[in-house]
């Protein structure tokens, strides 16, 4: 096979996965690229931006790439020798001011983005937020209402339109609690409580996750964010009410073993102050001498 061959099968074989690539982007369900509030949809927008931006410099390199290859290949005997480009200051200025002016804008857009995206930036609204306490536990999640009284386990719903006020912790390993559509994937770790602020636009159910290995279940650690009007809301919470389950201490404790099992289950109540007591019993004590206790 000749060179030429050779170039010619190379160009045609780029272009084929560059269409397989395209066509599987433009059928596949991403859900970071299927927002459903604004957060989610600020993320959408910085995923874009940074690849429209880097695609300034990766299209230039690719089409020299090819070019140059094809120019300077073996068999073209006209391809002009030009020894005096090493070194040009036109030239380098081009490939070393570009990316230099591209950075410049991509670091400018993450340090506005990153404050604007703050986490524990409480969202806009003229709606009171709703608080979900979120407990990551092996292998599954716990959603707690401090307002309503109730609690869920790896399915928990939201009104639409009204900020969502999370404080996160975890009784396990440390895990990432993550719903694409929405936003977020903020760490769990225990012993500590950290806050998101979300808002679904959209009514519908959004898968949730985890986003950091955890263990031999979490493949498993799943939950559904469902996102629904007001009074179906309300009348989710009159439902969870009737539930015969109270999530007190023993019952806490019986949920908080390792399982690999996936199961949703719902209680009429949660014994107040669990998610402090969860965070605070990582706490070391504090033991002091005699001398300093002043005895």
């Amino acid at each position: 096979m000749s060179t030429k061959t050779k170039t010619v099968v190379g160009v045609v074989i780029a272009v084929f996965i560059l269409f397989i690539a395209a066509t599987y982007l433009r059928s596949a369900n991403i859900p970071v690229l299927e927002p459903a509030g604004p957060i989610g949809q600020k993320e959408k927008r910085l995923i874009v931006e940074a690849v429209l931006l880097s695609l300034v410099v990766v299209i230039p390199v690719y089409v020299m790439l090819v070019g140059f290859a094809w120019r300077y290949r073996e068999g073209n005997k006209k391809a002009k020798y030009s020894p005096e480009l090493d070194g040009s200051r036109p030239l380098e200025s081009i490939w070393w001011g570009v990316p230099i002016i591209l950075i410049t804008i991509l670091a400018v857009i993450a340090w506005r983005s990153s404050h604007e995206l703050d986490p524990f930036r409480s969202l806009s609204s003229t709606k009171p937020p709703l608080d979900i306490q979120v407990v990551a536990l092996d292998w599954k999640w716990l959603f707690i209402y401090p307002q309503q009284d109730v609690a869920s386990v790896n399915y928990f719903r939201m009104p639409v339109d009204r900020p969502i006020n999370f404080q996160i912790t975890s009784d396990a390993p440390m895990n990432s609690f993550w719903i694409p559509q929405l936003g977020g994937q903020i760490y769990a770790m225990s012993g500590m409580a950290t806050q998101l602020h979300l808002e679904a636009t959209k009514t519908g159910d959004y898968l949730g996750e985890s986003a950091n290995i955890s263990g031999e279940g979490f493949a498993d650690m799943h939950f559904t964010a469902a996102a629904t009007s007001q009074p179906d809301f309300d009348a989710w919470v009159r439902g969870l009410k009737k539930s015969p389950n109270i999530l007190g201490q023993t019952a806490y404790d019986r949920l908080a073993r390792p399982g690999h099992d996936n199961l949703v289950a719902y209680y009429a109540s949660a014994q107040a102050g669990l998610f402090d007591q969860i965070v605070n019993k990582y706490e070391a004590p504090v033991y002091f001498a005699p001398a300093e206790a002043g005895l």
